[in-house]
């Protein structure tokens, strides 16, 4: 019975750190990109990201239920607001790590800013971006499991504050593992597609 329950809860728990972890992704692509293009908007937004960074965990997890209720919005927002700045950083030091020669060379064949970028600065890139999955996938389950013991109706950190409430160590101990598991197949995945378009990449220039 309590692996069926601990099954659902995990379910719940992984539906939301998986829809917040791709929104992240993508945001931070497209602000990266606006970033890069935009050296005067890095200028004046980089502080506020740094900024956000240094709002602690545990108050912003019952402000965010606090604003937007028990539903599925709080919990994806955290998600994104904790992994984000690390998938950003990332890929900005991506970008930066393209060799100027490529870059001298394809301007001097005609090619346009969107042209380097797109056939020198994203394959350079692609090292620090699955570093920065990597980085923060370790942070999408964590903040999916607080802002569910923050507050929320299923979920893995629900599951732990009934156990605590209840002085189940053993149950306590077993929402831990899980967590533990989920982070280390995510883990898995991003590893598993780092090899795939490593693969595909070395195909396209074979």
């Amino acid at each position: 019975m309590n692996r069926a329950d601990i099954g659902a809860h995990a379910l719940s728990t992984i539906a939301v750190a998986a829809l917040g972890f791709s929104l992240s992704v993508g945001f931070a692509f497209l602000v990266s990109v606006m970033l890069h293009f935009l050296p005067w908007a890095k200028k004046g937004l980089m502080p506020l990201f740094v900024a956000s960074q240094t709002i602690p965990l545990i108050a912003l997890a019952p402000l965010m239920i606090l604003w937007f209720g028990f539903g599925l919005l709080p919990k994806v927002l955290l998600v994104i607001l904790v992994t984000f700045f690390p998938m950003l950083l990332s890929l900005l030091s991506g970008y930066r790590q393209t060799p100027a020669d490529f870059t001298d060379l394809l301007a001097s064949m005609g090619a346009g800013r969107l042209s380097i970028f797109r056939r020198a600065v994203l394959p350079s890139a692609r090292p620090s971006f699955f570093a920065g999955l990597r980085i923060s996938a370790t942070y999408a389950i964590v903040a999916t499991i607080f802002a569910e013991y923050a507050g929320a109706r299923r979920g893995l950190g629900i599951y732990i504050l009934a156990a605590k409430n209840n002085f189940r160590a053993d149950l306590l101990l077993a929402a831990v593992v899980v967590s533990a598991a989920l982070t280390l197949a995510l883990l898995g995945a991003i590893r598993l597609l780092d090899r795939l378009t490593a693969r595909g990449s070395k195909a396209r220039h074979a």
